[in-house]
């Protein structure tokens, strides 16, 4: 038995089996980049944000942003800490309106990654080295045929996970 390297934040049953049509429909990861207030790591607000638990009292930036409804697969924090908030076999909403190689609606073909940074720090080694193993992991399951940046599906909206994220760190 393989030793998880993940926690798992939900409240429903995993699922046990999916179809192999859905397991041939995932075949993107995208990679984000996601900080609560912006700029600032630590603390539980980007879990509290993807379990809908978010104060909006705890910082003036959250009232901004109290309706939205986001989600992610997974989320790797400065230390390395991975947490799975959506089974691989659902639909996160990580990638809004959004394009790829002639497809539109990235969510639902697509594997949801946020790395705790921005557009102005770079990414810790850990980082990268847990995102390598989750890539690696993901690529086993699902025919993963590419691994981008949420600019790059939506580029007119977004800049993550920003400059400061360097793609030759990541193994494909």
């Amino acid at each position: 038995m393989k030793k998880a390297f993940s926690k798992t934040i939900n409240n429903s049953p995993p699922l046990i089996q999916a179809s192999e049509t859905l397991i041939k429909k995932i075949d993107l990861i995208v990679i984000h980049a996601i900080s609560l207030p912006p700029n600032k790591f630590g603390g539980h607000f980007v879990e509290q944000l993807f379990t809908n638990q978010l104060d909006v009292s705890a910082d003036p930036y959250f009232q901004t942003i109290q309706d939205l409804k986001v989600s992610s697969h997974f989320y790797i924090d400065r230390h390395g800490e991975i947490i799975q908030f959506v089974s691989c076999l659902d639909k996160a909403w990580h990638a809004g309106e959004s394009f790829w190689n002639g497809r539109n609606n990235c969510n639902d073909f697509s594997l949801g990654i946020e790395l705790e940074g921005s557009d102005h720090t770079s990414f810790t080694e850990i980082q990268y080295s847990k995102l390598n193993l989750l890539i690696a992991c993901l690529s086993d399951r699902f025919p993963i045929k590419d691994i981008v940046g949420h600019k790059d599906i939506a580029p007119n909206r977004k800049t993550d996970p920003g400059p400061f994220f360097d793609w030759s760190k990541i193994k494909k």
